[in-house]
């Protein structure tokens, strides 16, 4: 399993979802979401499993109008350029991945 944690240093579910892979001692990589952002191979890969929609964060400043832009390509530039419109905690686990404290989920890549 090779997981990685993309989130906010002072985001609750991050720290939950942390502390769900430590204590099954399973090793992930945390990555900062606002200071190092994602990859567009990343962020294409998480859309992929997850939909565009899910990966924005309705109560980040700005995210409305995300919704306003016409094209999927306009709305995932917005994404790379202001990660912290990105709702999280997202982890990735190779091709799958989950937005939010999903740990129903994280069971099943045990």
């Amino acid at each position: 399993m090779n997981i990685q944690i993309f989130g906010k240093s002072k985001c609750f579910d991050t720290k939950k979802a942390e502390r769900y892979f430590k204590e099954r001692r399973i090793k992930f990589q945390s990555v900062d979401l606002p200071r190092f952002g994602m990859s567009r191979g990343e962020l294409t890969s998480v859309i992929s499993a997850v939909g565009l929609d899910a990966l924005v964060d309705e109560k980040a400043p700005g995210a409305e109008l995300v919704k306003y832009l016409a094209t999927s390509e306009a709305k995932i530039e917005k994404l790379l350029e202001e990660p912290s419109l990105i709702k999280t905690p997202v982890v990735r686990n190779g091709r799958q991945a989950t937005v939010g404290y999903r740990p129903d989920v994280w069971k099943t890549w045990e």
